[in-house]
């Protein structure tokens, strides 16, 4: 093994422990913003007993395990979604570094990464209770302004696309959210398009929805067989389609204009505008 090759490895392991961290915090995202309670003004704490946790039984996925997933306090139940949280958020980490070369190419990987753990407080957090938070929403689009300056230079994404990216998908959606009184959709998940599309530019936000009505849809037969019920949280499935999308949605993009024309067709449009 080279000397480059040992650094590499090293470097993988520190992000996903950093990750893994991440993680942690995110499950109390996950758990607090939907009730409204602080994330920094109280410490972790046991959901059915509310004792404070202890030091030792913070450390990201191994705390879980050791605890053999109970409470040191009263012995409850502790939902194995934390450390799955941890565990996914770290591995999506050292992802995202690999696909986008963060080695090298820095900034961009640190922006994905913080919005693919944006996208897993949203996933879950609506899945739970169908409410995506709107701070959440307002994180992305923070994401998608920092895209501008510091990411455009390697993407290619120009400051008209990321903000057409922004109302591409959004009013649409907004417009049916309205129709039909947020029956068929929420307004959470228009603020998640837009800002999403801020992040990802026109061709971004296009591919993200397309995978996200496609998985919905899916996803939707399924319950519906399962439950008997036709309501569900849609913001996990965008939230999947805006994850590939932000690592494939170029490739996916440019495959489906190529093979359908509407490539030109948007570029005609663009310098219209």
């Amino acid at each position: 093994m080279t000397q480059y090759q040992v650094y590499c490895m090293i470097i993988y392991i520190f992000v996903f422990i950093f990750g893994a961290c991440i993680g942690s915090f995110l499950n109390v995202c996950i758990y607090r913003l939907p009730i409204g309670e602080s994330l920094i003004k109280r410490n972790s704490h046991c959901m059915t007993c509310g004792t404070e946790i202890r030091k030792r039984d913070l450390i990201p996925i191994i705390s879980w395990c050791c605890l053999r997933g109970k409470c040191h306090s009263c012995g409850a139940r502790i939902s194995p979604r934390y450390t799955v949280v941890e565990a996914m958020n770290a591995v999506l980490y050292v992802f995202i570094f690999w696909k986008l070369n963060g080695l090298v190419v820095l900034m961009p990987s640190i922006l994905t990464c913080l919005l693919f753990s944006a996208l897993i407080v949203v996933f879950f957090m609506d899945w739970d209770t169908q409410l995506i938070n709107s701070f959440v929403c307002l994180f992305i689009a923070l994401l998608g302004i920092g895209s501008i300056f510091l990411t455009d230079p390697y993407t290619g994404l120009t400051l008209k696309s990321h903000i057409i990216g922004a109302f591409a998908v959004s009013v649409p959606l907004l417009i049916i959210a309205l129709a039909s009184k947020e029956r068929a959709m929420g307004l959470g998940d228009v603020y998640l398009m837009a800002a999403a599309g801020l992040f990802l530019g026109t061709q971004g936000v296009l591919v993200a929805l397309a995978i996200g009505l496609i998985t919905g849809a899916v996803g939707g037969m399924i319950m519906k067989h399962s439950s008997g019920d036709s309501q569900f949280a849609f913001g996990p499935f965008l939230s999947v389609g805006i994850a590939i999308a932000a690592l494939y949605g170029e490739v996916l993009g440019d495959l489906y204009m190529e093979y359908t024309g509407i490539n030109e067709l948007l570029e005609d449009a663009l310098m219209m505008i």
